[in-house]
């Protein structure tokens, strides 16, 4: 499980923005490539600007990586470099395995030809045989639901339909690195919850790295999480650490010149307890988060996330949408929090906290807790739309 599947080694990329100087500067390196005579790529020239600039990292088997930063940052010209479609100007990438890849809407289907004809194309590029891919083709229509369009050419397809098939492919044919752009955005809720599902079947086996603006979705799934702005690396680490330099920056953004107000890091430790055996009827979910905290923090927020074994969200709560106020004092807080009685099938549950300064941008606290809860106990626990909000917050 520890096997590097992607490697990136200071990777760099320049675009011009100038249509007329980009093609003279590319006839003018073909000229010297011809010559024996290759051009230095570590200054730019007029109109350029780097796209990507510098960039490393690794991606292991069985781990998630998200890419993070606004638009513009970099993150598809990377997914771009490791999918073979551009190439680097400086640096080295260094792919292990079968490579599965959703980065653009429409990217590697024939518009003319339909649906399992794509499917088929797809399969014999990533270097399956007919009969691998005829044993496959069933699962990703089923997948896909697009039953009755499969045999329709795929010019014909909503951007819907063209992402459901896309990622029915990318992660039917059982690739070992998988690569995903924003473009799930594109589905609709139920799908989206559908991919995330199938994303945490995958992880065990197969190397993921996707793009994402969803800071929820990438704090339950990431293992790691790189922060890109202007094509470099800002942050790389813990989810939590990339996010935080990714929402400063927004702020900052929204801001205009002036800085937003930030508190230095007033929390200096915390802790969660909660009830790890949930039995029907035994009574209603209970959780006490505390906080030390070295300075007053007034009108915070509180957020709760109950996942599913997949990593899918299941239910949330938060103290702003909920009504409640919520003040951390300088010293110890103690946030007692009555659920009720939560009616979820049997199984295995993450619960994610999360705390959140007056801005409600800057994470102060996130207790990720990936197999903290199980509902045991006879008989069918149906799926909940919305957690009861909580009874107590103090």
């Amino acid at each position: 499980m520890s096997e590097v599947l992607i490697q990136v080694e200071h990777v760099s990329k320049r675009f011009c923005r100038s249509l007329r100087r980009s093609l003279w500067y590319g006839l003018c390196e073909m000229t010297r490539d011809v010559l024996g005579r290759p051009m230095s790529v570590n200054d730019l020239r007029r109109d350029e600007f780097w796209a990507v600039h510098d960039v490393s990292f690794e991606l292991r088997r069985g781990e998630c990586l998200a890419l993070i930063g606004h638009n513009g940052a970099g993150k598809t010209t990377l997914l771009k470099i490791l999918n073979g479609l551009v190439k680097p100007d400086r640096g080295r990438v260094t792919l292990r395995g079968r490579v599965g890849a959703l980065i653009a809407l429409g990217a590697g289907f024939n518009p003319i030809l339909t649906g399992r004809e794509n499917v088929y194309i797809n399969g014999a590029i990533l270097g399956l045989t007919r009969r691998e891919i005829d044993a496959s083709v069933r699962g990703i229509i089923e997948f896909a639901e697009i039953d009755e369009f499969i045999d329709s050419p795929v010019q014909t397809y909503s951007s819907g339909m063209q992402v459901r098939l896309g990622f029915a492919i990318s992660t039917a044919l059982q690739p070992d690195i998988l690569l995903l752009d924003e473009v799930l955005a594109v589905g609709d809720a139920a799908f989206r919850a559908k991919c995330y599902a199938r994303i945490g079947s995958l992880l065990s086996t197969t190397g993921i790295l996707f793009v994402s603006h969803d800071m929820n979705h990438i704090a339950q799934v990431a293992d790691r999480a790189v922060h890109l702005r202007r094509g470099s690396v800002a942050v790389e680490g813990e989810p939590l650490k990339a996010i935080t330099s990714y929402l400063e920056d927004a702020a900052s953004a929204r801001g205009g010149s002036r800085a937003v107000e930030r508190l230095s890091a007033p929390v200096v430790g915390y802790a969660l307890e909660a009830n790890t055996v949930l039995q029907r009827g035994a009574g209603p979910f209970r959780a006490r988060l505390t906080v030390e905290s070295t300075a007053e923090v007034r009108d915070a927020l509180l957020r709760l996330v109950v996942s599913d074994d997949a990593q899918v969200a299941i239910a949330e709560w938060n103290s702003a949408a909920a009504g409640r106020t919520v003040h951390l004092q300088a010293g110890r807080n103690e946030f007692e929090i009555d659920l009720g009685q939560p009616i979820f099938r049997e199984g295995n549950y993450a619960l994610d906290v999360y705390l959140y300064d007056h801005t409600h941008l800057h994470p102060l606290v996130y207790v990720r807790n990936k197999h903290g809860l199980r509902v045991a106990g006879t008989g069918r626990f149906p799926s909940p739309i919305l957690l009861t909000p909580p009874t107590t917050v103090s």
